[in-house]
């Protein structure tokens, strides 16, 4: 048997990136399409689906004639395909395919008003118990009742019968295969506040409660199964099987090899997302952390607490951007070795709010301690530090609703080239901090997940034995100043919270 290969396509908010994977988890090619999000109104983030759509159809040709240029190898060596997507995003349309409106993405505020409402009654609770999460705008469910109260067409098209909704994933595989598979996988309809995680199913309670009985929903499967065939349009000279979905920071954590209970990643972007591996355990959190579904094959179903925190990269870039503090993000490492340590100052980032475990959303960003002595150096240590800081603030909730004492972290993501970053993380959190060393890992996760199903993999063991570029950072021998700045970062989370 000749090579083969794994298609994955990563389709996020910013745009859909096609990567393609030989048997040893290699990069082989690879392209990357962008993709247009719509503002229509303050706090509203739109995308067109048939956009979405064709995309991903661009970003597929681009990477299978990279293929063909640079390996100079047969498409038909590819055997099967996986889809790793932005999570929350939602599409609703009908049996011919025509989308009955334009995507509602994660970022969106528009629900407010009703996650308010939602939070004053008893349903508020019933809904943290059935599907792990908090109410929220952050998911799916608030902002689709938002768009049947404010739009008639779907409201309409709700009543009688005719909506059929999904998460990305879904929206693709019904597209790629023409309407014949109508499917979502176990992580996806986890974050939809519609499904229900102990019985992994859609929760016929929560639906009548919500008025939405009528709504059509895909049936929800492990994320490696065999979803459908598709050649893409005619892309490929056969068609192949999708056997992989699964939502883009659950297809990191795989790809990061979050296998056991105790392993966790951190994809440190714009914001971060932390997941915490609990195993076949439902673990309810007290701390501000979110259940959910981490990742599923046939034969298990592994569970996680989800920390999001909202600002983190974002903050470099403001101090790029709007202050003006240096020319290159690369520069900040220097500049937070200039000084020789925080002087007492601290960046609350919540330009946005501060997410898990605190989540005052009406807070706003802070820079405490600054005398005549600071410059910019450390306000950019501070900025650096605050990534640190957010995130050992969610793996103590972690460790303390779970009774589990992380292993080590994996992280993935663009501030993971930044040393200082990675050294103060793992003398902060007393353990390793692994960067795998691809900028690719959800794609690497949803490729796995499709190898496994397509046999292209054996099992698990082989994936764990898979040869990759692993760099760790291990606490240092002296790590008690870091400490005693964490402490100072308390007191200064506090006194923003209680000054409100």
């Amino acid at each position: 048997m000749g090579t083969r290969y794994i298609l994955a396509i990563d389709q996020g908010t910013s745009g859909t990136k096609t990567v393609l994977f030989d048997a040893e988890g290699r990069i082989v090619a690879k392209a990357t399409e962008p993709l247009k999000s719509y503002f229509p109104q303050p706090g509203f983030v739109e995308q067109d689906p048939l956009e979405i759509y064709q995309n991903v159809l661009v970003s597929v040709r681009k990477c299978l004639e990279a293929f063909r240029n640079t390996v100079g190898a047969d498409p038909g060596a590819i055997v099967t395909c996986g889809i790793s997507n932005q999570r929350e995003t939602f599409v609703l349309w009908d049996e011919s395919g025509q989308p009955l409106c334009n995507a509602v993405v994660w970022q969106c505020k528009r629900s407010v008003a009703v996650c308010d409402r939602l939070r004053n009654t008893k349903l508020a609770g019933q809904i943290e118990r059935r599907t792990g999460l908090i109410v929220d705008p952050y998911f799916s469910g608030t902002k689709l009742l938002w768009l049947r109260e404010h739009d008639p067409k779907v409201a309409e098209a709700i009543r009688a019968g005719r909506a059929l909704f999904g998460t990305v994933d879904t929206w693709l595989l019904y597209k790629l295969t023409s309407g014949r598979s109508y499917l979502t996988d176990h992580t996806n309809a986890s974050r939809t506040l519609l499904f229900n995680i102990d019985q992994l199913d859609w929760d016929a309670h929560l639906l009548a409660e919500y008025g939405l009985t009528s709504l059509r929903l895909p049936q929800a499967r492990p994320s490696s199964f065999e979803y459908g065939v598709t050649d893409f349009e005619g892309t490929l000279p056969e068609a192949i099987p999708i056997s992989g979905m699964i939502g883009d920071s659950h297809a990191a954590a795989f790809g990061e090899r979050c296998f056991s209970s105790g392993t966790a990643k951190a994809t440190l972007g714009t914001g971060c997302s932390i997941l915490l591996n609990t195993g076949a355990k439902r673990v309810a959190s007290k701390a501000g952390m979110v259940t959910t579904i981490c990742w599923s094959t046939a034969e298990r179903v592994d569970y996680a607490l989800e920390g999001i925190i909202v600002t983190c990269g974002a903050t470099i870039n403001w101090l790029r951007d709007n202050m003006g503090l240096f020319a290159d993000s690369r520069q900040t490492e220097t500049m937070a070795l200039a000084v020789k340590d925080n002087a007492g100052v601290y960046l609350v980032p919540a330009f946005s709010g501060l997410g898990a475990p605190h989540w005052k959303m009406d807070l706003r960003a802070a820079i405490l301690g600054l005398t005549l002595g600071c410059d910019k150096n450390h306000i950019v240590r501070a900025a650096l530090e605050s990534i640190p800081y957010q995130i050992k603030d969610v793996i103590v909730a972690m460790e303390k609703d779970s009774g589990i004492r992380l292993q080590r972290l994996k992280v993935d993501g663009g501030i993971t080239t930044n040393r200082f970053v990675m050294r103060f993380l793992a003398d902060l959190l007393g353990a390793d901090v692994v960067n795998i060393g691809t900028p690719d890992v959800s794609a690497l996760g949803a490729a796995c997940l499709a190898g496994l199903q397509s046999n292209v993999f054996e099992d698990i063991g082989q994936l764990e034995r898979l040869d990759v570029a692993e760099q760790t950072h291990s606490p240092g021998p002296a790590v008690h100043p870091v400490h005693t700045a964490y402490e100072g970062w308390k007191r200064a989370v506090e006194q923003l919270v209680t000054s409100r």
